[in-house]
C-alpha cells in the first residue's frame, strides 16, 4: 500500500501539491484527474519517490519512502511516465522491456530464461511481439508508449503508477491498455479523459490547484456539481447501455 499523508510539494514560491492525503491500495485502480496545472503529475512523482515532499509523508507498506533504497522501491513500484528521452546507444524494444527485470536481477544483471519468458509475455500483452527487435528510436509515439507499459509489466511489481498512459494511442489501444491496467494490482493512473476514468477506475481523486476537491467512486465524484467549477465547463451526465458517460 502506498499512502500520502498531508503531502505538500513546493517549487520555490509555487505550491504544486497542497496538503494531499490519499491511499493507493493493493488492489484496484485509483484515478488522478483534474485540469492542467492541478498537480496530478507532481503528486504521482511524489508517490514513487521521484519528488521529495516539502512537508508530509509518503509511506510504502508503512515505511517512509525517503528511507528506502531505490532498488527496493523498484521491486514494489513500476512507473510509466510521459518522459521519452532519446539519444544514446540504440536499444531494441525487447532490450527496453528487459530493463524492467533489472530490480530482480543480481549485480551481474544476467537475464535468465524466466526473465526472457516474462519479457515475451509483456510484449504479447501490449501487441508488440512483431516489433521486439526494432530500435525504440524509430517507433511511433503509440508504439513507444506500449513498449514503456510492457517494461512496467515485466517489472512484476505490486504497484504500477502511470502518467497519461493513453497518450499517443488510438481508440483501440486506449481501451486495450486500460483494460490491462484495470487488471493490475494496486495501480494509480493520471488521466485527462474523464470518460476513460469513469470506465476503468475503481476510485477517483479530483485535484484542483494542488488540492483534493473530491474523492470516491466514479459515480460519486464525476458529477456536474464537482466537475463544473473545477473545469469551468458545463457537464451533463448520461447513462448509455448501463455505463456512465460525460458530455461537455
Amino acid at each position: 500500500m502506498i499512502e500520502a499523508h498531508e503531502v505538500t510539494v513546493r517549487f520555490g514560491a509555487v505550491t504544486a501539491v497542497d496538503g494531499v492525503s490519499l491511499t493507493v491500495p493493493d488492489e484496484g485502480v485509483l484515478g488522478l484527474v483534474g485540469p492542467n496545472g492541478s498537480g496530478k503529475t507532481t503528486l504521482l512523482r511524489a508517490l514513487y519517490g521521484a519528488v521529495t515532499p516539502t512537508s508530509g509523508r509518503i509511506l510504502l507498506d508503512g515505511q517512509a519512502m525517503k528511507d528506502l533504497h531505490r532498488r527496493d522501491i523498484a521491486t514494489e513500484i513500476a512507473v510509466v511516465t510521459q518522459e521519452h528521452a532519446d539519444g544514446g546507444a540504440p536499444v531494441s524494444v525487447a532490450e527496453l522491456v528487459m530493463l524492467g527485470r533489472l530490480p530482480h536481477q543480481g549485480f551481474t544483471a544476467q537475464a535468465t530464461s524466466t526473465d526472457r519468458r516474462i519479457v515475451v509475455d509483456a510484449l504479447e500483452s501490449v501487441g508488440l511481439t512483431d516489433l521486439a527487435s526494432r530500435d525504440v528510436a524509430v517507433l511511433s509515439g503509440g508504439e513507444r508508449q506500449r513498449a514503456l507499459i510492457a517494461r512496467a509489466l515485466a517489472q512484476q511489481t505490486r504497484h504500477v503508477l502511470l502518467d497519461e498512459p493513453t497518450n499517443h494511442l488510438d481508440i483501440r489501444f486506449q481501451q486495450e491498455v486500460l483494460e490491462l491496467v484495470s487488471g493490475l494490482p494496486g495501480a494509480a493512473v493520471v488521466l485527462h479523459d474523464l470518460n476513460l476514468a469513469a470506465r476503468y477506475c475503481d476510485r477517483i481523486v479530483v485535484l484542483e490547484r494542488g488540492r483534493v476537491v473530491a474523492s470516491g467512486r466514479p459515480e460519486e465524484v464525476l458529477t456536474p456539481e464537482v466537475l463544473e467549477p473545477v473545469y469551468g465547463v458545463r457537464v451533463k451526465r448520461v447513462e448509455l447501455d448501463g455505463e456512465m458517460h460525460l458530455l461537455f
